[in-house]
């Protein structure tokens, strides 16, 4: 299984709605919330390649993107061997 790591803000619905999937598929996950850390959104937005909006979702070395890329990796059957590594 690989490493997931999440950059969420706890007031976030994608964010709520992108973990929720990863729990139901029984995925652990790394969460690093960025709520009123500059320098914590700085870091995420270097790592997402600019993107500053959350989530931004990381599956070992792969940049998924947000909560709607990671439900359409699932739709399409990617998201398991996504994970599976």
């Amino acid at each position: 299984m690989q490493t997931v790591v999440i950059y969420t803000k706890s007031t976030c619905p994608y964010c709520h709605a992108a973990k929720d999937l990863l729990r139901r598929k029984g995925v652990a996950f790394e969460e690093i919330p960025v709520d009123g850390d500059r320098a914590a959104q700085m870091r995420m937005a270097e790592k997402a390649g600019g993107r500053s909006t959350v989530p931004q979702i990381f599956i070992g070395a792969t940049h998924v993107g947000g909560c709607d890329d990671l439900h359409d990796l699932d739709a399409e059957g990617k998201l398991d061997p996504l994970l599976a590594g």
